[in-house]
């Protein structure tokens, strides 16, 4: 099955795919954020956003919120099209899921 060929790797861990989707929606987010939104631990949500930002998907940038040092995220265009086609895979395995009468 194709789609099952189109899925990312890179995208298939819950904490990158989540870190993607919320980059997605909101443009750039910071790491206190998206540590929140995802329940994640510093160092887990550190290690997956590394992944994502050595393989081109994600952008940092550093500065100052009242004093205190403050990372923001964005995804990069390669990670803006690794995630719409990521997407549109698992839409295409789902709605074959779907065709094949799957349960009641």
């Amino acid at each position: 099955m194709k789609a099952l060929t189109s899925l990312d790797p890179l995208l298939e861990h819950r904490i990158r795919l989540g870190a993607c989707v919320l980059l997605g929606k909101h443009g750039e987010l910071s790491f206190a954020r998206l540590k929140s939104q995802l329940q994640a631990t510093d160092g887990n949500l550190g290690a997956q956003l590394r992944k994502l930002e050595e393989r081109g998907y994600l952008l940092s940038r550093k500065d100052f919120v009242e004093r205190k040092p403050t990372t923001w995220y964005h995804l990069s265009d390669r990670g803006r099209a690794a995630l719409q086609s990521h997407t549109a895979a698992l839409r295409s395995l789902i709605d074959a899921a779907g065709a094949t009468g799957g349960e009641p």
